[in-house]
């Protein structure tokens, strides 16, 4: 996005986008958290899901994957040939043993991401969508490091951290939710159609693990 780009996200709602813990997020982030944030069953389904899309370590898959708003760990069941993690936290990046390197970077105060056009083959962001201020700035930028074709996958369930997740997200439940990660895609302009699943077995008791993702369209804008 160039500076004069007018604001992808100002269209939303008043309020949608805003928090009730405004203040930086390196300070929240600043304190290690060696937590999962989910359940062993959403955890499985999340590399049961990244296998499905073929995003993992396979032989066919794509050699290097961004994992955006990143931790200690990134769930996949065979990591990626090139793993690159970024998050708020270095101790907890530095701790994923799936990472081949690993970028401190907040995407709420700069969601240009560190990286050259066309660098990954798949991006994945798993549980942090709901804490996005600026999401469909980052939904392009993810557009712009992706290769034509490669996937963006984002997973969530129904757990965060709610001072820091957008009032919008929180009004809502979890088809709500699905609908609002959709329209990111949308509202980004880089994506193909959207796909959204309920991956973990419905109306049983656990965390629901909701995965959404598309195709990054053409070449990068």
């Amino acid at each position: 996005m160039g500076d004069g780009d007018p604001d992808p996200d100002a269209a939303f709602p008043p309020g949608f986008l805003a928090r009730t813990d405004p203040s930086p997020d390196t300070g929240f982030y600043a304190v290690e958290r060696f937590v999962t944030h989910l359940d062993d069953r959403a955890i499985a389904a999340v590399g049961q899901l990244y296998e499905h899309l073929g995003i993992d370590g396979r032989a066919d898959a794509p050699p290097v994957v961004l994992d955006l708003m990143s931790s200690w760990v990134s769930h996949f069941r065979t990591p990626p040939a090139e793993l690159v993690v970024l998050g708020m936290n270095a101790a907890e990046l530095a701790a994923n043993p799936a990472a081949s390197r690993w970028v401190v970077h907040d995407v709420n105060a700069d969601p240009t991401l560190p990286f050259g056009d066309a660098e990954f083959g798949a991006v994945t962001c798993c549980v942090s969508v709901d804490y996005l201020t600026r999401p469909v700035a980052v939904f392009r930028e993810v557009g712009r490091v992706l290769v034509p074709g490669g996937l963006l996958v984002v997973t969530f369930s129904n757990r965060c951290f709610p001072s820091k997740a957008v009032h919008g997200w929180l009004a809502n439940d979890d088809e709500g939710r699905v609908r609002i990660v959709t329209e990111y895609f949308r509202r980004s302009g880089c994506f193909g159609p959207v796909t959204a699943a309920l991956c973990t077995p419905p109306r049983t008791v656990g965390d629901p693990l909701y995965g959404v993702w598309a195709a990054r369209l053409g070449p990068a804008p």
